[in-house]
């Protein structure tokens, strides 16, 4: 028979306590795997929303395409209540198109929708007595920028400090301002640092207004370009140049008098410097803004193939307007007041600013500003770039992703002109469409 020697109990505690330490390690071990692979499967899942957000961002620039192959015609600005731009889904994504509204509304959410291009100043283009009564931008910064972009420079700066030399060439992108001397932060975004139009809360109001003030990039381009010819390539008619009869069959539908009495108020206006004051002369000779509407879309008063530098009055912020207005020599009271006017107006009559006639009902044929943007070539109500600025998640909200494209259609077919990733910049959707988000996820 058998005999088991038992071990001393003070030996079969240590053996206990040794196993003890042993188990609590094993478990130790197994919890820190188990913790470790639930990190990696939500970081995999992050990064699976995040390949599923760069496609939903593809497949919106698609969606973008075509849209504006459908509403971008002659020279027209897309009406966000045409499309689909807000939380559009792809699969299990989803993308937005984050846009500005055009009644300037002070708004704490995000208004969506496509930019107008056409309706900011072009970097390349606008003189300096333009760019030197925008927000928060001094004579020496405009003269900076016309030193950028001028052939020989207009003033001296030293580059060299800076590590790199001034361009001496026209701008080629808007961000291309960060290199000019004297840009600051603060000058170029100014309160709206992640560029989405709104004062978020993650944002400080700087001065204490209660609004939302942005920066350069806000009222600036380097796209805007409009054709002067029609989409099928046909000329258009230049009233400068026009003969008798093709003056007169404009207006062949208003009888054979206002035909005699219109090509005697344009050949004795000629030349005429724009289709501003094309209009305005139409309508010191007694046309109606409904009648000057059909003839609009098919004069010039140039020989270009392209005009740049034209501002989208339909679209124009009243900063920018109030630029222009300055810039052509309009006291400054007249010409605040003037771009509220017509922003107003353009909020209550927006079913009738088909033509640049609009500005003359607005603000009356004897107004200064008229006046004075008619001696020149600087409105138009005809865009053709355009920015679609999208943020797109994938499923459950991760995933975000951000990229800004600049579409352009003035050769008749959309086409990609320029991209950039934003998504350093943060969340730009504002906090009701995080909360969406979460609702909708957590039910």
């Amino acid at each position: 028979m058998l005999k088991v020697e038992c071990l001393p109990r003070s030996q079969s505690g240590s053996v206990l306590i040794i196993v003890l330490w042993v188990c609590i390690g094993l478990v130790s071990i197994a919890l820190y795997f188990a913790n470790t692979m639930t990190y990696e499967l939500r970081a995999s899942d992050n990064r699976v929303s995040g390949v599923v957000a760069d496609q939903a961002i593809e497949g919106a620039a698609r969606y973008v395409s075509l849209v504006l192959l459908n509403y971008a015609t002659n020279g027209a600005v897309p009406d966000s209540s045409q499309f689909k731009c807000e939380a559009v889904p792809v699969g299990d994504a989803k993308f937005w198109l984050i846009g500005r509204d055009p009644n300037e509304g002070n708004f704490t959410e995000p208004h969506f929708g496509l930019v107008d291009e056409g309706g900011k100043l072009n970097l390349n283009n606008v003189s300096t007595n333009v760019f030197q009564y925008l927000p928060n931008i001094t004579v020496d910064f405009s003269d900076a920028i016309m030193d950028w972009r001028g052939t020989n420079g207009v003033v001296s700066l030293d580059y060299n400090s800076l590590g790199y030399a001034a361009k001496n060439s026209p701008f080629e992108t808007v961000d291309e301002l960060r290199l000019v001397y004297g840009a600051t932060e603060d000058m170029l975004v100014g309160e709206d640092l992640n560029r989405n139009g709104v004062l978020d809360k993650s944002e400080k109001d700087l001065n204490s207004n209660g609004e939302l003030d942005p920066g350069l990039f806000e009222d600036v381009t380097v796209y805007a370009r409009e054709p002067n010819f029609h989409a099928d390539g046909s000329s258009l008619t230049n009233v400068n140049t026009a003969q008798e009869g093709q003056i007169k069959s404009l207006f062949q539908n208003l009888g054979t008098s206002r035909e005699n009495q219109m090509w005697t108020a344009i050949t004795n206006a000629r030349p005429i410097s724009g289709i501003l004051g094309f209009a305005l002369v139409c309508n010191k000779a007694g046309l109606s803004s409904d009648n000057f509407a059909t003839i609009a879309n098919s004069v010039t008063t140039s020989t270009n193939t392209y005009f740049r530098g034209r501002v989208n009055v339909n679209t124009a912020n009243s900063d920018v307007l109030t630029a222009m207005f300055m810039g052509g020599n309009v006291d400054e009271q007249t010409a605040i007041s003037a771009a509220q006017t017509l922003v107003s107006y353009r909020q209550q009559n927006s079913n009738n600013l088909n033509s640049i006639a609009w500005v003359i009902d607005a603000l009356g044929n004897n107004s200064d500003v008229i006046k004075k943007m008619a001696a020149g070539d600087y409105l138009t109500t005809h865009s053709y770039q355009f920015t679609a600025d999208i943020a797109a998640v994938g499923a459950f909200g991760r995933g975000y992703r951000r990229v800004k494209f600049i579409f352009d259609v003035s050769d008749g077919t959309p086409k990609i002109l320029y991209r950039q990733d934003l998504s350093r910049l943060g969340w730009a959707l504002g906090e009701k469409a995080r909360e969406d988000l979460v609702a909708k996820d957590t039910q």
